[in-house]
């Protein structure tokens, strides 16, 4: 615990911290270019209740990476903004997969799990066979007879193994 009762403060690439002063030091951009960026949608940092810039460590490699698309390869502000909207969704899918990777495992053990006990149980209920009745066993299958009257209709249904009644 940190001071009274409270846990202690964790700092994370997601933590804004930065004012813009020292944002753009970090960034060696001017402060207005990085208020350009926000209004543009390019960097969102995060807003002290009384509506501050707060840029995380995050923040200001993005900031890096809007200006080296925008220097080295000439790319547009519209088009860089479209490259990291395309980036966040590859990245929001990737977590998805991983998300669905690990539901898929936890779905596949139990499924693993309730199959061994259907056989264990299975295994419990069958008593087992004799060598010689496993190696002479033999399975007949007949299939049903279908008898019609003189009329043609169906006048019941016998199986191969019962005997027929004739009638005079």
């Amino acid at each position: 615990m940190n001071g009274i009762g409270q846990p202690p403060f964790e700092l994370t690439d997601d933590t804004p911290v930065f004012v813009i002063s020292v944002a753009a030091q970090l960034a060696g951009l001017h402060a207005q270019t990085l208020r350009q960026y926000d209004r543009l949608g390019l960097v969102s940092p995060g807003r002290t209740p009384s509506g501050g810039r707060r840029y995380s460590a995050r923040d200001i490699e993005q900031i890096r990476q809007v200006q080296r698309l925008s220097q080295e390869e000439g790319i547009n502000l519209a088009g860089i903004k479209r490259i990291l909207e395309l980036e966040n969704a590859v990245a929001a899918l990737r977590q998805q997969l991983r998300d669905l990777r690990e539901e898929f495992e936890e779905v596949s053990l139990l499924a693993d799990r309730r199959v061994a006990e259907a056989r264990a149980a299975y295994r419990r209920e069958v008593p087992p066979l004799s060598e010689h009745a496993r190696q002479t066993a033999l399975a007949v299958w007949q299939p049903r007879r279908w008898r019609a009257d003189p009329s043609g209709l169906v006048e019941r249904i016998e199986y191969a193994d019962q005997p027929r009644n004739r009638e005079p």
